[in-house]
This record gives structure tokens, sequence and C-alpha cells, in this order.
């Protein structure tokens, strides 16, 4: 399991879909499986979860992304799972880390662009 969480400012709604077309984008075999959205007294929460082929792995990785933003100050959460053929404990991370990167990279040029 790969983990990525932070703290960041700008628009709720453009960043959310930077992520869905950087990822969906990002590899020929990723898709998106499912996800949520909540508002309440100016605070919005979207959850996504994508999934991917891990050629180094030969196996499906997850991701699940955590949006939540008040005004123009957002959190996001990602965690990857999956990758692993091991029985008893992970030996093959690439794969999620890789999936991983993709979200930081798209999360950290929009930071940039701020």
């Amino acid at each position: 399991m790969a983990k990525y969480e932070t703290h960041l400012s700008g628009d709720f709604f453009g960043l959310l879909q930077l992520i869905d077309d950087g990822i969906l984008r990002g590899s020929a075999s990723a898709s998106f499986e499912d996800g949520s959205d909540w508002q309440a007294r100016g605070v919005r929460c979207a959850v996504r979860v994508y999934e991917r082929y891990s050629l180094i792995g030969s196996n499906r990785v997850s991701l699940s992304v955590t949006l939540v933003g008040a005004a123009d100050s957002l959190f996001i959460s990602a965690i990857t799972s999956g990758g692993s053929q091991a029985i008893l404990f992970k030996l093959n991370t690439v794969g999620e880390e890789s999936f991983l990167s993709c979200l930081t990279d798209i999360v950290e040029r929009y930071r940039a662009s701020q």
C-alpha cells in the first residue's frame, strides 16, 4: 500500500476534473470503478476509485482518491491497494507506487500552477 496526502488551495471541481482526466489518460488500462460525492454547509467531498493493470506485477492495482474542499482550501488523500502476489506479506509494490506517482504528479503540477 502506498499513500499520499496534502493540503493545497484551488478550485475543487477543477482539480477533481484534472485528477479524473489525468489518471484515465495516464494508462491505457486505467478505468474509473466508482465514485461518491457529498456536500453540506460549504464543504464538498468526492471519493473516486480507479483501477489499472500493472505490467510489472502482472496484476491489477486500485487507487482510492478522496478530495475535500471548503472555499478554496483543499485536502487530498490517495491510497493504493493490490499489486502484490505474495500470500502472507507484500513483495512487489512497484505497481502501486507507480499508480500513486501518476496522481502526485497531477496534484503537484496543479499546485505549481496556482
